[in-house]
């Protein structure tokens, strides 16, 4: 069975403003990683931006063109670098703060096989707010649990138009943001740490290889398969490319088991990448690329 939350023909024109994380993600990438207490020599090191906020900012401007992030970085080179970056990307960064503390930094370990460990310093993400910020009718939302859930909440308090939550880090969700959340994103380990997504009126679950599916009120709707990919790089932005691809294709107005595969297909790219913020081809690429993988899916759940 596959729904559409809108008309089924895209129009490849929504809006989409992330409010969230913003850090300098520190790797070091081994051919293993250390079990507690143990040292593993060989790793290299890099250091890009990072931060699901910027990283969902960055994958929704590079698939639709342009996004708006807001978000808080401190004064110090690092936040300087991390808005140049975003805004060479395609992100209108106007609403990103310049506080005083530190920028976020994670720590990120990666294996051989991109698996990853990551250690979070939030820094200058304890400071965003919305107080001062408006958003149209028009507006999509697409918030995450980097920073202060109250001012996730009221970010949906203030949202106007269709509002998104990536439900991580998993943590209990206050209940007036989950019931003003359209549509929530969680993979399937955050699925099973947060018991109120089971009523929740639009879920979408993803399960690594194994690919995602669409619950509404706790009832599967939708699935698409994963795509195969042999050459994992990181792994580290693919959950956050695919928050904002499924986000923008079901704004586009496509069927669910479309817009998840097409979601799908995005963060398969995102994983061949070793950034956080990969390069991506534009949405309408991966719509038409999964277009005959949607058909099957919705043969096969009649």
């Amino acid at each position: 069975m596959s729904t559409s939350l809108q008309s089924p023909a895209p129009t490849f024109s929504p809006t989409l403003t992330v409010v969230g994380s913003i850090n300098l993600d520190i790797t070091a990438t081994a051919s293993r990683l250390p079990s507690p207490g143990e040292t593993v020599g060989g790793g290299v090191l890099r250091q890009q931006p990072g931060g699901k906020g910027a990283n969902q900012a960055v994958a929704a401007a590079r698939l639709s063109g342009g996004s708006r992030m807001v978000g808080a970085v401190g004064q110090d080179d690092a936040g300087q670098n991390l808005l140049s970056a975003m805004a060479a990307a395609g992100v209108e960064v106007s609403d990103v703060a310049r506080v005083d503390s530190a920028t976020g930094t994670a720590l990120v370990l990666v294996d051989g096989q991109g698996e990853n460990q990551i250690m979070v310093c939030p820094g200058a993400n304890a400071s965003v707010s919305v107080e001062r910020l408006s958003f149209s009718d028009d507006e999509a939302l697409l918030c995450q649990l980097e920073v202060d859930q109250e001012v996730v909440l009221e970010a949906a308090r203030r949202a106007k138009g269709f509002f998104a939550l990536n439900a991580a880090p998993a943590m209990p969700i206050i209940p007036e943001l989950l019931e003003r959340c359209d549509l929530v994103i969680v993979n399937e380990t955050e699925y099973q740490l947060i018991p109120a997504l089971r009523n929740a009126p639009l879920v979408a679950v993803t399960y690594g290889g194994e690919g995602s599916a669409i619950f509404v009120d706790g009832e599967k709707v939708a699935e698409a398969p994963a795509v195969r990919v042999t050459d994992i790089a990181n792994t580290i932005g693919a959950g956050d490319a695919f928050c904002a691809a499924l986000v923008l294709a079901l704004r586009s107005g496509l069927e669910y088991s479309h817009a998840l595969a097409a979601a799908n297909a995005v963060g398969a790219d995102a994983v061949r990448d070793a950034s956080s913020q990969p390069a991506l081809k534009s949405l309408e690429h991966y719509i038409e690329a999964t277009r005959s993988t949607d058909a099957a899916s919705s043969a096969a759940t009649k």
